[in-house]
């Protein structure tokens, strides 16, 4: 559940600290319909990273399985655990005349490798929720916060997650397809033991869905709540800070999808 005076809390100091960047995103598993509207089945092939572009801007969207227009982020989600067919060349060297390869792996072979290692999700509901963070009322109950982010705001955030950590990993870079850097990995860490935030955007297939000088940086609700607790306490209200602020401040939010 939402605690309505830490949302405030969250907003009071993100507008301190990072005037005039975007506000994040969140998402969330449930059993039933909620206030958010239901994105009826896909009938082409479609990116959700494109399709969050509405709730960057403020649209609460629920999505199940059938929602979703691409076979990976059915998969990344949890609601499908096949791969299509002939995944492993897909995702690299294609088969001529057949079917064309995205070449992000060297070989098919070194594709199957990757997915024995890839850690599985399974959807615990058949629904699941997005809202931008202003948005969330008291019966949500975010999984993990996700900021579509510039350089400037994403080294804020990248040293809030580690500043009250013993170790530098607190944030870390699988590869993976969009969907799966905002949700299937920040899932998978909201259930660990020390969770860590996910730097993600680097696939170029959902590159074209954000501005070109955003990344994503997704955190566990559990890792989020200590880190607005640190907020007045940290690097941010420092004289150093104050000079990367001051360029945030100038240079806004970018466009939420396509440019």
């Amino acid at each position: 559940m939402v605690d309505q005076e830490f949302k405030e809390k969250f907003i009071n100091l993100w507008q301190r600290y990072f005037p005039g960047a975007e506000l994040p995103i969140t998402f969330y598993y449930t059993e039933r319909e909620l206030s958010a509207e239901m994105v009826p089945p896909a009938h082409k092939q479609s990116c959700l990273i494109c399709e969050l572009a509405q709730v960057r801007r403020g649209k609460s969207l629920l999505f199940d399985c059938e929602s979703l227009g691409c076979g990976g982020a059915q998969r990344y989600l949890g609601f499908v655990q096949e791969l299509r067919p002939n995944f492993e060349y897909f995702l690299s060297c294609g088969i001529k005349g057949e079917l064309e390869g995205e070449r992000y792996k060297k070989t098919p072979g070194l594709v199957l490798e990757v997915m024995k290692r890839m850690p599985v999700v399974s959807a615990p509901h058949p629904y699941i929720v997005f809202k931008r963070w202003d948005r969330l009322e008291d019966l949500d109950s975010p999984e993990a916060v996700i900021f579509f982010a510039t350089p400037d705001v994403l080294s804020g955030l990248f040293t809030l997650v580690n500043f009250d950590r013993e170790d530098p990993d607190g944030v870390f870079a699988p590869f993976a397809a969009g969907c799966g850097s905002i949700v299937h990995y920040p899932y998978l860490e909201s259930q660990a033991d020390d969770p860590r935030a996910v730097l993600g955007m680097f696939d170029v297939s959902a590159r074209p869905c954000v501005g070109a000088g955003v990344l994503s940086f997704a955190v566990p609700m559990v890792k989020f709540s200590s880190m607005v607790e640190n907020m007045e306490q940290s690097f941010l209200i420092t004289g150093s800070w104050n000079k990367v602020q001051k360029r945030i401040g100038l240079a806004g939010s970018q466009p939420a999808g396509p440019e």
